[in-house]
């Protein structure tokens, strides 16, 4: 690999930064991006002394004790309260991070949870890391896919309500999602020719057009297309048989339609061990499958299984593609 794994703790105010400053203090090949100060409140909250080294530049060399790029915070945190004064530092640390990643100084980018409701109480129009980091590479189409052992999970679209949905399954988008989903399948994942399941919008993949046109009209042509051009495609599936085990094992990767209607089955698999992957960038990320937890925040009970699940996998990737 090129470079070190960059780690971003999060929400101050939630588990991110106890759980990162945890997996740093085992793990000293990974850098933090945070505020010195975060950091060592966090370890000492966890019962740690650590001896954090601020770091003007990065190599791949582990020097001993925690190294960390810092970035000033506002305010000092308060475990469990939110503070919109911070939510600037938070993008800050993402910036910094993506940064050096595009740059080529870093071989990837590991992120612990924010909260999206603060950073937007602060004025600040914030959707989600994958979102974000898309803007930040200048890249137009990502794809979000969550990851429990051998089960992926794909989507086709992240953070929308769900009466938005229809509209955004277009064929233009479908095409670019799976087109990314193969591409990183097999260079990130190693999956030579990988067979994908696509799964319909409408209950029963719309029974016929009696449920929903939707397959028949933009998702059914699309699959044809791809297959046409060589891709290893199964659907429209209805969604609640699709996730049977014995169907599943058939499929290197699921691509649902929408945010909930593949992310609870595969949470429900994994929760706790399952990683995060955005698919599409120039550089490997990978995040947890929970969020900030704010009520037992500071408390030490995190469990950092996702975390240290999200490390792993993306130093696989990145050993792949270098």
């Amino acid at each position: 690999m090129k470079g070190p794994l960059l780690l971003t703790p999060g929400e101050p105010a939630g588990i991110g930064p106890e759980l990162a400053v945890r997996l740093a203090i085992e793990d000293p090949s990974v850098v933090l991006v945070a505020d010195p100060g975060l950091v060592s409140r966090a370890a000492q909250r966890i019962g740690c002394t650590v001896d954090i080294i601020e770091l003007g530049e990065i190599s791949a060399d582990a020097t001993g004790g925690l190294r960390c790029l810092p970035v000033t915070m506002s305010e000092p945190e308060q475990p469990g309260v939110l503070n919109a004064a911070n939510a600037a530092y938070v993008l800050d640390c993402l910036r910094v991070a993506a940064d050096h990643c595009l740059h080529g100084n870093a071989s990837g980018l590991v992120t612990a949870p924010v909260h999206k409701g603060v950073i937007n109480d602060a004025g600040i129009r914030f959707s989600g890391h994958t979102e974000f980091l898309a803007a930040r590479a200048g890249v137009e189409r990502v794809v979000m896919m969550l990851v429990a052992g051998n089960v992926r999970v794909a989507l086709a679209t992240t953070h929308l309500p769900l009466q938005d949905v229809p509209a955004a399954i277009t064929s233009e988008r479908l095409e670019s999602t799976l087109d990314i989903l193969h591409a990183d399948l097999v260079n990130r994942f190693a999956i030579h020719d990988p067979h994908i399941a696509v799964l319909g919008l409408n209950p029963h993949a719309g029974e016929d057009g009696h449920l929903g046109r939707e397959e028949i009209e933009t998702i059914t042509p699309v699959i044809e297309r791809k297959r046409a051009a060589g891709m290893r495609l199964s659907g429209p599936l209805p969604a609640d048989t699709a996730f049977v085990p014995t169907h599943l094992r058939q499929y290197d990767a699921v691509l649902a339609m929408y945010h909930d209607q593949g992310l609870p089955v595969l949470k429900h698999v994994g929760f706790g061990h399952a990683v995060n992957v955005t698919l599409g960038l120039p550089f490997v990320r990978t995040s947890v499958d929970h969020g900030t937890a704010l009520d037992i925040a500071g408390s030490g009970q995190a469990d950092g299984g996702s975390l240290t699940a999200a490390v792993a996998l993306a130093r696989q990737m990145a050993a792949r593609q270098s």
